[in-house]
C-alpha cells in the first residue's frame, strides 16, 4: 500500500526551490513528498504555518528525505500573498482551490477563491523573474459538467480541446469555478512569453491521503460506499477517476519535462459510482455493506432531492457513460495508470484504519 509516485524519466531540478500552494491538500501532499524524495527544497504555502497539526506530516516527510521544506503563510484572497515564497523559484505548482459541493454562497466560497487565487499566484509569477514554469491543477470539471456532455464531444470522448459550456453559478458551481480559474490562468499566461503555463486536468481523484484528515469530496463518496448508505445499491453515475499518486507524478512531469505544454487530461479509468464500490468487493465484501447492484435510474431520480442531488444531475449522469481521451498524458507526460482496484483498496483501507468506516459486527 501507498506506493510512491514513480519519478523515473523525469529530470527533476534540485538546484532551485519550488513553490507549492495549498501544500496541505490531498493532491499537494503527494506532490510535496515526490519533490522532497527527489531532493528539492519545497516552499510550502499554507494558510497558517503555526497550525502544526496540519503541517506535521510534511515536516515528517522532509526529515526522512534528502529535500527540505520551508513554510510560508499565504491566502488565496490576499493579493501578493505568494510573492515572498516565490522569490528564487523556477517552478510554481498552484494546487490551492476549494473542492466541495456543499456551499451556501457559491460565488464567495468557490468562484472567488478559485479565480482570485489563480490570478494572485500567476500575477506574482509574472512579477518574479526566476519563474520559468507554472503548473496549474485545474480539473476535468473545466472541460465538462455532466457525463452527458461526453456525447456532444467529437467521437463521444472528452479531449483537451473541449471547454465546459454547461456549468453556471446555479448549476454545478464547483465546475464553473474551475472553468473560470483555468480561463483566467490562460489569459494571464498568454499576455507574456517569459514563463510557460502547463495545466493538469484530473478527473475525480481517488487513492490514499498523506495527511490524517483529508477533506476532499472523494472521501465522502468512498465513505458512503462502505458505511451502509448505499448498501441497497449505487447509481451508475458515469465519471472518470485517477489515483492521487499518479496525479502527483503527472504534476512533476508537467513541471520538469522540457516539452510539456498546454492542457492534459489526467484520468486513469472511465467508470461509474457502482463500479467503484464493486472494486472493493473482493477484499472487503464479506465485512462491509458495499453496493452490489445498480439502483434503477427512476428510483434515483425520485430520491434525488432527499440525497442532496438535483434531478437534472441525475438525468444527465446516472446511466450515462463517461469517456475521456488520456492519450496526451500518456504520450507527453509518460503516464502509466495503476489499476482501479488498487487505488480503491488503498483508499478504503485507510478509511478503515482511521475508523471512518467500521466493519459489520
Amino acid at each position: 500500500m501507498h506506493t510512491e509516485p514513480a519519478l523515473t524519466g523525469i529530470p527533476v531540478d534540485t538546484t532551485a526551490p519550488v513553490l507549492v500552494t495549498g501544500a496541505t491538500g490531498y493532491v499537494a501532499g503527494w506532490i510535496v513528498k515526490g519533490l522532497l524524495d527527489a531532493g528539492v527544497t519545497v516552499r510550502a504555502a499554507v494558510r497558517d504555518p503555526r497550525n502544526t497539526a496540519k503541517i506535521q506530516h510534511l515536516v515528517d516527510f522532509a526529515e526522512k528525505s534528502p529535500g527540505a521544506i520551508e513554510f510560508f503563510a499565504a491566502d488565496l484572497l490576499t493579493e501578493g500573498s505568494y510573492t515572498e515564497a516565490m522569490a528564487g523559484c523556477r517552478i510554481v505548482f498552484h494546487t490551492a482551490s476549494p473542492f466541495t459541493t456543499q456551499v451556501d454562497d457559491p460565488q464567495r466560497e468557490l468562484v472567488d477563491p478559485a479565480v482570485q487565487g489563480t490570478r494572485s499566484v500567476l500575477e506574482s509569477a509574472d512579477a518574479t523573474p526566476s519563474v520559468q514554469r507554472v503548473v496549474l491543477t485545474s480539473s476535468c470539471a473545466a472541460i465538462y459538467t455532466d457525463a452527458a456532455d461526453c456525447a456532444a464531444a467529437q467521437n463521444g470522448r472528452l479531449t483537451e480541446d473541449v471547454w465546459n459550456t454547461t456549468a453556471s453559478l446555479d448549476y454545478q458551481p464547483y465546475s464553473y469555478s474551475k472553468l473560470l480559474a483555468e480561463k483566467a490562468a490562460w489569459e494571464i499566461a498568454g499576455s507574456q512569453s517569459r514563463w510557460r503555463l502547463v495545466v493538469v486536468n484530473p478527473s475525480l481523484v481517488i487513492g490514499p491521503a498523506v495527511n490524517a484528515q483529508p477533506t476532499s469530496e472523494s472521501f465522502s463518496i468512498v465513505r458512503q460506499l462502505g458505511d451502509g448508505t448505499l448498501r441497497w445499491g449505487a447509481p451508475r453515475a458515469g465519471l472518470g477517476v485517477v489515483d492521487v499518486r499518479d496525479l502527483a507524478r503527472a504534476h512533476l512531469a508537467a513541471a520538469y519535462l522540457p516539452d510539456a505544454h498546454g492542457r492534459h487530461i489526467v484520468s486513469g479509468h472511465d467508470t461509474n459510482v457502482l463500479e467503484l464500490g464493486r472494486a472493493l468487493l473482493p477484499r472487503f465484501g464479506d465485512r462491509f455493506p458495499l453496493p452490489r447492484r445498480a439502483l434503477p435510474k427512476p428510483l434515483v431520480w425520485l430520491a434525488a432531492p432527499s440525497a442532496g442531488l438535483t434531478r437534472t444531475f441525475v438525468s444527465r449522469n446516472v446511466g450515462v457513460e463517461w469517456h475521456a481521451d488520456n492519450g496526451k498524458s500518456r504520450r507527453e507526460l509518460g503516464m502509466v495508470y495503476r489499476p482501479l482496484q488498487e487505488s480503491m483498496e488503498d483508499m478504503f483501507e485507510q478509511l478503515v484504519e482511521r475508523g471512518a468506516v467500521t466493519a459489520r459486527a
